[in-house]
């Protein structure tokens, strides 16, 4: 037996459960935990997660599921950031940009973090948004792209459907995602504090996050 072993069974016996490893986490884990924080409408789901995304410095938008509507505020976005660049993943919903708006970079597998770097910005859509923690939860999927493309471009314009994307908990944004497939969590934008907790943004990802709650019903 390894001290790992020895460790992990010591803190299984102080949980109450079984020294030995499960058979299976599915069934030999006790899930009995809360699921979420007391109960909330959908439009009280929606509205906690714009308070927590504003809270963590995310500008927040909302617009109606309409082509001209939401294809307009992005252009709009764009447009205020003075981008005359935009990263866009390989199936980013066409309606979502506009052909007059800035130039579109395909996103590359050869594409050098040198090369994104010069990229002004990126839009994607998302897997999951939490409202609890104000988290925007990419997968990798075919409309948010590679990871590096929204780690690497200084502003970042994520869409989120709402409500089908949105969900109160972790938990219950666990139970969405597919494990395998390459996570990132986002709560607002790239931030570090010194000793002096001095604030300094765009340290590891984009400097500015715009989110955009697009209404579909």
């Amino acid at each position: 037996m390894s001290g790992r072993d020895v460790v992990l069974g010591r803190v299984r016996r102080a949980l109450g459960g079984p020294s030995a490893p499960p058979t299976t986490y599915d069934t030999d884990i006790d899930r009995g935990y809360l699921r979420e924080h007391g109960e909330r409408t959908v439009a009280q789901t929606v509205e906690l997660l714009a308070e927590n995304l504003a809270d963590y410095r995310a500008v927040v938008h909302r617009c109606t599921h309409t082509d001209d509507e939401l294809g307009l505020l992005v252009m709009r976005l764009l447009a205020e950031r003075g981008a005359r660049t935009v990263l866009v993943p390989p199936a980013l919903p066409a309606h979502w940009l506009s052909s007059a708006g800035p130039t579109r970079v395909h996103d590359q597998a050869v594409s050098t973090a040198r090369q994104l770097d010069r990229v002004d910005s990126v839009v994607t859509g998302c897997a999951v948004a939490i409202a609890e923690t104000g988290t925007i939860v990419l997968d990798g999927s075919a409309d948010q792209g590679r990871r590096r493309i929204t780690l690497v471009p200084d502003h970042h314009i994520c869409v989120v459907r709402v409500p089908d994307q949105v969900v109160s908990s972790v938990p219950q944004a666990l139970s969405r995602l597919d494990p395998t497939r390459p996570l990132t969590w986002i709560s607002g934008p790239s931030a570090t504090s010194d000793i002096e907790l001095d604030r300094v943004e765009g340290v590891h990802g984009p400097r500015t996050l715009e989110v955009v709650l697009v209404s579909e019903g």
